[in-house]
């Protein structure tokens, strides 16, 4: 297409730092999945934001840390596997919650990168202005971006700044997905993650990370336009079970009820959903149930 501008952009960053938050309100969609909890992003999504004269492909990592089981070490490489494969990356940094060691070290790894980078310094709205001029000279000094640009993703403050930087970075070249697609992931990876998103907004702090869903079958009535859909949440321990159903059942409810609404919006369609909970000990460091769950 002549005239056309098309490419891939790297969302990176430490955990919990608005990565998922920019691709949505860029795209306009919920796409990847959010939660105030840390690590939330499992897998590499990719997310199309399609213009008329151009089309950007974001891949939205997840949050890069210390792993300590085999999920957080496959989280941690499918992060690192995108730096040489992009056209540019976004390396995004919470400036309210003040540049810590984690910042520095994805930092230091950066400057080793051609790739251009662009440093998004985000969740001005609730920073101080002194921490926002502080961040800017840090990464000023270490020279590893091209441009640093405040912003806020919540708010959508200066995102059209960013999107016209990163238009800047794109080659010419096709457009590599239909107009109205928003990402390439399967509608099944799509809807686990939307009912993984309910189990973080309203779990414990030390369950979230050991809950998997996997979607066991998804069957369209015949006689009208309904979605039948099993799915599984696994939990690591017997006692998170109790806690993720809740007292006579009302958290699971609660969680169903939720992901239900977003899987309507996201199908078109109505949807009778059936959760069961399931105890699978330390799954995170199984190679099989990683491999199930579509961590591979």
């Amino acid at each position: 297409m002549e005239g056309y501008k098309s490419g891939f952009a790297a969302v990176i960053g430490r955990s919990n730092v608005g990565k998922s938050t920019i691709m949505n309100t860029l795209i306009g969609e919920k796409v990847a999945i959010v939660s105030d909890k840390p690590q939330t992003t499992r897998n590499r999504i990719h997310c199309v934001l399609t213009r008329k004269n151009y089309q950007i492909i974001f891949i939205d990592t997840p949050g890069i840390h210390r792993p300590k089981t085999r999920l957080g070490d496959y989280m941690v490489k499918t992060a690192s596997s995108v730096f040489e494969e992009v056209d540019v990356i976004i390396f995004v940094v919470d400036v309210a919650d003040g540049i810590g060691s984690g910042d520095r070290r994805i930092a230091q790894t950066l400057k080793n990168i051609k790739t251009p980078i662009i440093l998004a310094l985000n969740k001005v709205d609730i920073a101080d202005e002194a921490s926002v001029e502080k961040a800017k000279d840090e990464f000023a000094n270490m020279k590893i971006a091209k441009t640093i640009l405040p912003i806020s993703a919540l708010k959508g403050d200066n995102l059209s700044k960013l999107e016209s930087v990163l238009v800047d970075y794109m080659p010419d070249g096709p457009q590599y997905y239909p107009t109205d697609m928003l990402t390439d992931q399967p509608e099944r990876f799509v809807i686990s993650e939307l009912i993984r998103e309910k189990t973080l907004t309203h779990l414990y702090e030390e369950i979230p990370h050991g809950i998997g869903v996997e979607i066991v079958s998804m069957i369209e009535r015949e006689d009208r336009p309904l979605m039948d859909i099993r799915a599984t949440i696994y939990c690591e321990k017997k006692s998170h079970k109790g806690i993720i159903i809740g007292r006579q059942g009302k958290m699971l409810q609660k969680i169903g009820k939720e992901a239900r609404a977003d899987i309507e919006r996201l199908l078109g369609i109505q949807v009778y959903l059936e959760l069961w909970v399931k105890v699978k000990e330390d799954w995170r460091d199984s190679q099989n149930m990683l491999r199930e769950l579509g961590y591979n």
